[in-house]
C-alpha cells in the first residue's frame, strides 16, 4: 500500500520537478507548502528546541569538565566518567527527536544479523549488535548520525560511539568541547596529517580500562563510525563523484557516491585482531521522489523546526567477518568496498522501487510485541518510533550539576550554623 502511495506521489508530481543538466531531479515544487509549522510556530518551536538543546550541551560540558580531574587520580573511573557524559548526549538528541518530530523508523537486515533485532515489551527496538565494531554507512543528509546513534541507544552502546569527522566542527562552540572529550576523531582531509593523528586515536581504542562501564570483553566497548563517502549526497557532491569514476573506469552508481578507501582502510588495518566485525547499515529516506536527493528535503530545520520529518527512516544492516576483508592490499580493499557500495546502491533502488529493504530475516525476530508488531516482525523487520525507554532517563543529564549544587547548598549551610554558633 504504501510503496503504490510512493509511487503515485512519484508521478503527481513529476511534471513539477524538472531536472539538472546530469538528469538528477529538482527539489518538488510546493515542498514548503506541506510545512506542518507557519512561522510564527516556528520562531517559538526555535526558541524552545535551542534553549532546550543549549542547556543540555552547557550542562554535559560542565558536567565534563568536573570530571575532567580524574583523569590525573584514575583513568579508568576518567574514561567511565567521560562515557557516562557521551550517554547524556546520546539521551538529548533521542529525546529532541521523540519531542520534536516524532519519527518511524523501519529496521531490517540479511541473514548475517539473524538474532540482533528484537522487541522490547513496550515495542521499542533493542538491538545486540557487537561490542566492539566499525561501523560503516552510506551518508543521505545531515541528520544521519542521529539516527545512528540512536542504533547505539538501542544496544545500550551510546555512551561507546566514536565517530571520524571534519576538523572544523570541534571549533562549534560548547558542541565542539564537548566532543574532544568524546574522543571523537578530527581529520584535515589531508592524510600526511591525519594519519599520525588518527594512528594516536585508533591506539587509544585498542585499550582496556577496568572501572564501571568498561563492557564484558577483553577490550573497551567501541562502535567506531566512519562515513567513507567523505560527506553527504547531493546535486554537486554527485556530479564530482560520478567525474571521478568515469575518469578511473569504476562503476557509476545513482543513489550513494563513490566510497574512499583510504581512511578506512587504516582503521580496519590498526584494529585488526581487536576488532572482530564490521557492521554497514544502508539509510533510506521515505518521501523523496525516486532520483531526487533526501538533503533536498530534510534539514534539520525542515525535520526540528518545521515539523517535516521523513515520513520513515529506513536502515538495512549487515555485516562482515573484518578477518575475510582483504587488508593485504589496498587496491583489492578497494575494490571490496566499492562493490559492497555497488550492492548498497542495489538495495536503495529496491527501496525507492518498493518502499522497503529486502530483508532475509522472516520471522526471526525476538521480543514481546503486539499483533501489529509480530506482523511486521514476521515480513523481517522492525517498525518503531526513536524514543526513550522512559522520560526520567533525561535527568541524567543535569544529575551531576543537582548534585554539586546540592553539596555547596549543604556546605553554605553548614558555613552558616558553624558562624552562628561563634
Amino acid at each position: 500500500m504504501e510503496s503504490a502511495e510512493l509511487r503515485q506521489r512519484q508521478s503527481s508530481s513529476s511534471s513539477d520537478k524538472g531536472t539538472t543538466p546530469n538528469g538528477v531531479q529538482r527539489k518538488e515544487k510546493g515542498a514548503e507548502q506541506r510545512l506542518k509549522h507557519g512561522i510564527p510556530m516556528q520562531l517559538f518551536r526555535t526558541l524552545l528546541l535551542s534553549t532546550w538543546f543549549n542547556c543540555c550541551c552547557v550542562c554535559i560540558v560542565v558536567t565534563q569538565l568536573i570530571g575532567a580531574p580524574l583523569y590525573f587520580i584514575s583513568k579508568n573511573y576518567y574514561y567511565a566518567y567521560m562515557a557516562w557524559t557521551k550517554q547524556c548526549f546520546g539521551i538529548v538528541i533521542t529525546a529532541l527527536t521523540e519531542w520534536a518530530c516524532p519519527t518511524l523508523v523501519r529496521v531490517s537486515g540479511d541473514k548475517s544479523i539473524r538474532g540482533q533485532l528484537q522487541f522490547t515489551k513496550d515495542g521499542r527496538l533493542k538491538t545486540e549488535f557487537a561490542e566492539r565494531m566499525v561501523l560503516i554507512a552510506n551518508h543521505q543528509v545531515y541528520t544521519d548520525w542521529l539516527y545512528l546513534w540512536w542504533i547505539a541507544y538501542t544496544n545500550r552502546m551510546h555512551g561507546h560511539i566514536y565517530i571520524i569527522l571534519k576538523e572544523s566542527l570541534k571549533y562549534i562552540p560548547i558542541i565542539g568541547q564537548g566532543m574532544m572529550f568524546y574522543g571523537f576523531i578530527f581529520m584535515a582531509r589531508k592524510w600526511l596529517s591525519d594519519k599520525p593523528r588518527l594512528q594516536h586515536r585508533l591506539e587509544k581504542l585498542k585499550t582496556r580500562h577496568s572501572g564501571p562501564m568498561s563492557g564484558s570483553q577483553s577490550l573497551d566497548p567501541m562502535w567506531l563510525l566512519i562515513y567513507p563517502e567523505g560527506t553527504n549526497l547531493s546535486v554537486n557532491t554527485k556530479i564530482a563523484s560520478d567525474a571521478y569514476s568515469r575518469k578511473q573506469g569504476l562503476p557509476q552508481t545513482k543513489h550513494v557516491l563513490l566510497p574512499r578507501s583510504t581512511g578506512l582502510f587504516f582503521c580496519l588495518q590498526q584494529l585488526k585482531g581487536t576488532v572482530d566485525w564490521l557492521y554497514d547499515c544502508t539509510v533510506g529516506y521515505e518521501g523523496p521522489p525516486k532520483g531526487s536527493y533526501p538533503d533536498q528535503y530534510f534539514t534539520l530545520r525542515s525535520t526540528y523546526l518545521q515539523g517535516r520529518p521523513p515520513k520513515s527512516v529506513n536502515m538495512h544492516w549487515r555485516r562482515f567477518a573484518v578477518s575475510e576483508i582483504p587488508l593485504d592490499d589496498q587496491k583489492e580493499f578497494e575494490a571490496w568496498l566499492i562493490a559492497r557500495w555497488v550492492e548498497k546502491d542495489q538495495l536503495l533502488e529496491e527501496f525507492y522501487e518498493k518502499g522497503r529493504f529486502p530483508t532475509e530475516l522472516e520471522g526471526s525476530i525476538s521480543g514481546g510485541v503486539s499483533d501489529d508488531q509480530k506482523s511486521a516482525a514476521s515480513a523481517g523487520y522492525v517498525e518503531t518510533d526513536v524514543r526513550l525507554a522512559h522520560w526520567t532517563e533525561a535527568g541524567q543529564i543535569f544529575a551531576v550539576l543537582a548534585a554539586v549544587a546540592s553539596l555547596l547548598k549543604l556546605l553554605k549551610l553548614w558555613d552558616s550554623r558553624a558562624r552562628n554558633a561563634a
